[in-house]
């Protein structure tokens, strides 16, 4: 007796395999939704997606002058008015889904009525199209189509006529498609699978997947960037700093908590200081590392508040964040800095951040090296870098002077020296000290330089990086002075 059991691929016979092969080679691509497991098909019909592609993205209005990115994400914004469920597809589209909206606004045209007048508002006028997966409503909206299907069932039928274009595909693979007869989606899904998948690769053939439903679409869900904003408005007008301050009190509580609650801290603050005719005081920090802790913010704000000059008494005060960062936690080292290799602390952070709030934010900067040959042009000013942070050196960033050593104090402009004999003299006679470094260059734009640097020493001990111009008349400047 005999047991029966499950006859795997394997165990089939040879002619059986064969047929077995040529009928998945042939499969049509057009055949995947009628394939689909229950299971799969009521996932994929639960939900409803609306496309939204714009013609002209950056023509919202107020947003003429800013990045295609940032007028998108404002429209998104908007957008979340009608369902949590909102994604960015840019640069010229978004994905709503609004299956578990449609009761709130009287059905499918309720919600479409609701959508446009929310867009004319902003004075921009988008293609909308439903479907039951996301990338068939965003292609049916690039195509200009306003409805696709409801169900399943009807997706196939209407994608059919839609041009392949609507996918984005690489262009070389359009024109491919398109010297073989094939310029539409339905017949790019009456092909078979695997010639297609050889032929075209499988990231289009997974797109033709999510496209019909075989294959799950999650797009990512957007998120509106979130900021702290709270205003408080004084019982009495203020002028004492200290009364100011204060007034802060309950707005730097509240940034605290806002803080806590997202595990984030933040870069920048602004600080404004209205009064009843002139125009607001701005008081902003900026800070070396992400920062959530109110007590360095206030210590921070009361140093840049006792600068400021106010025109009028404050009737009302406003603090503003920019955008939220998330926050790296670090424990302090084992040793102390300067001990047995210990790395440096949170401390020089504090400094930068202290030093900017007295001195002015363009007082403190930090320097990054260019590739360069003419010294004024060879670094440039940039952000400082916080604690634990690492200036690295570009790669094709090489340093053009291996031998001879530069000052870090460079003059703004040379300063003309005087000369006796043809020698340089400062405050006295200068000493030259080692060979000269010639350099010659900018001769392609204009700048051109000629000159041969030496170190010279004047009758203090003070060490000089002088140059004398290799052109008529030879004249003698100094560019910059050792540490």
């Amino acid at each position: 007796m005999r047991s029966r059991g499950i006859q795997h691929d394997n165990e089939r016979p040879a002619d059986a395999q064969q047929t077995h092969a040529r009928t998945q080679r042939a499969t049509p691509l057009h055949a995947v939704a009628r394939r689909q497991t229950p299971d799969t098909s009521c996932a994929v019909s639960a939900e409803l997606w609306i496309g939204v592609h714009l013609h002209e993205p950056g023509s919202i209005r107020g947003d003429e002058h800013l990045p295609v990115n940032q007028a998108l994400e404002r429209l998104a914004v908007r957008a979340q008015r009608f369902t949590p469920r909102v994604s960015l597809v840019p640069p010229d589209g978004l994905l709503l889904e609004v299956k578990g909206s449609l009761h709130l606004f009287n059905g499918v045209d309720g919600l479409r009525h609701a959508l446009a007048n929310e867009f004319a508002s902003l004075r921009v006028q988008p293609v909308l199209a439903l479907a039951p997966t996301p990338l068939a409503a965003l292609a049916a909206a690039r195509a200009g189509k306003p409805f696709v299907a409801m169900s399943m069932a009807q997706l196939v039928g209407q994608l059919t006529p839609l041009p392949l274009t609507t996918l984005r595909w690489p262009q070389p693979t359009l024109e491919r498609l398109g010297r073989m007869g094939v310029r539409t989606i339905g017949q790019a899904l009456r092909l078979p699978r695997a010639a297609f998948a050889r032929r075209f690769g499988t990231e289009q053939l997974a797109t033709l997947d999510r496209l019909t439903g075989r294959d799950p679409d999650l797009p990512r869900r957007f998120h509106a960037r979130e900021r702290f904003r709270r205003r408080r408005e004084l019982t009495y007008e203020l002028e004492n700093h200290e009364l100011i301050r204060a007034s802060f009190e309950p707005l730097w509580a509240d940034l605290g908590k806002f803080l806590e609650a997202r595990q984030c801290g933040v870069m920048e603050l602004e600080c404004l200081l209205r009064h009843r005719h002139a125009p607001p005081t701005r008081c902003v920090l900026r800070l070396a590392a992400p920062a959530a802790d109110v007590r360095r913010l206030t210590a921070l704000f009361g140093e840049r508040l006792s600068t400021l000059t106010l025109p009028e008494p404050v009737r009302a005060c406003e603090l503003r964040s920019s955008s939220l960062v998330p926050r790296v936690l670090s424990s302090n080292h084992l040793w102390q800095p300067g001990e047995h290799g210990g790395g440096s602390s949170a401390e020089a952070s504090e400094l930068i951040e202290r030093l900017r709030a007295r001195l002015g934010p363009e007082a403190v900067y930090g320097l990054r090296v260019l590739p360069a040959h003419r010294p004024e042009n060879a670094w440039a000013g940039t952000e400082p870098a916080g604690a634990g942070e690492r200036v690295a050196r570009p790669k094709s960033c090489h340093a053009p002077w291996p031998v001879f050593r530069r000052p870090l104090w460079l003059l703004p402009t040379p300063q003309l020296l005087s000369e006796r004999g043809g020698l340089p003299r400062r405050r006295g006679p200068l000493r030259l000290l080692g060979e000269p470094e010639r350099i010659e260059t900018g001769w392609w734009d204009g700048g051109e330089i000629a000159r041969d640097y030496y170190t010279a020493v004047d009758i203090h001990g003070v060490r000089l990086w002088i140059f004398r111009e290799r052109g008529s008349p030879h004249r003698w400047f100094v560019h910059g002075v050792f540490g």
